[in-house]
C-alpha cells in the first residue's frame, strides 16, 4: 500500500487547505490526519482529523500567523492502514508577539494570570512544576480574555507560559 499523496491547494494567516489522494486503486475507507506545531519551543501541539470518505479538499481553520505547520497522513483501506506521509508548510503573516504574562500568587493555592496581547483570540496558558513536565505534560486552560486564576496544589512552585 503505498502513502497517501497530500497537496497544499492554499493556505493564509490562519488556515490551511489541502487535498489527500491515493496513487493505487485499492480502495480507501478514509484518512488519519495529524497537524503538528511547536508552540513556544516548549510544547508541541497536535489536532487530529479522522476523515470518512474521500472528500476531495479539507480545511484546517483557527491557526496561527507564520507559523510552521507538520502534515501527516495516512490511509484506511480494505487491505489495512498506509505508511505515512508528510508535507510542510508556513502560514503566512506576521506572527504575532507573544504576550507578556504576570503570574501572582492569590492564595495557596490559586494564581492569578494576566497578559498583554491582541484582542479576539484565544490564549493557552500551560503550567507545571518542572521544565519537563512543561514540555510533556502540562495542565492547560484556554480564554479569550487577558486575565484567568488557576488553580494550584500547594507547597508546589509553578512554571507558567501563555
Amino acid at each position: 500500500i503505498p502513502p497517501p499523496v497530500i497537496r497544499v491547494e492554499s493556505y493564509s494567516e490562519d488556515s490551511i487547505s489541502f487535498s489527500l489522494k491515493m496513487t493505487t486503486n485499492i480502495k480507501v475507507s478514509g484518512y488519519v490526519v495529524n497537524i503538528y506545531w511547536t508552540f513556544d519551543t516548549h510544547r508541541q501541539e497536535k489536532r487530529t482529523l479522522v476523515i470518512e470518505g474521500e472528500k476531495p479538499v479539507h480545511k484546517v481553520a483557527n491557526l496561527t500567523a507564520h507559523t510552521p505547520y507538520e502534515i501527516s497522513a495516512w490511509a484506511r483501506t480494505e487491505l489495512g492502514d498506509s505508511p505515512l506521509s508528510f508535507v510542510h508548510v508556513v502560514t503566512s503573516g506576521t506572527r504575532p508577539a507573544s504576550p507578556s504574562l504576570k503570574a501572582k500568587a492569590v492564595n495557596q493555592t490559586a494564581v492569578e494570570c494576566s497578559w498583554t496581547g491582541p484582542r479576539n483570540v484565544v490564549y493557552g496558558i500551560f503550567y507545571a512544576t518542572s521544565f519537563l513536565e512543561l514540555y510533556r505534560s502540562p495542565h492547560n486552560t484556554t480564554t479569550t480574555s487577558h486575565n484567568t486564576t488557576v488553580l494550584v496544589q500547594r507547597d508546589e512552585q509553578y512554571l507558567f507560559l501563555v
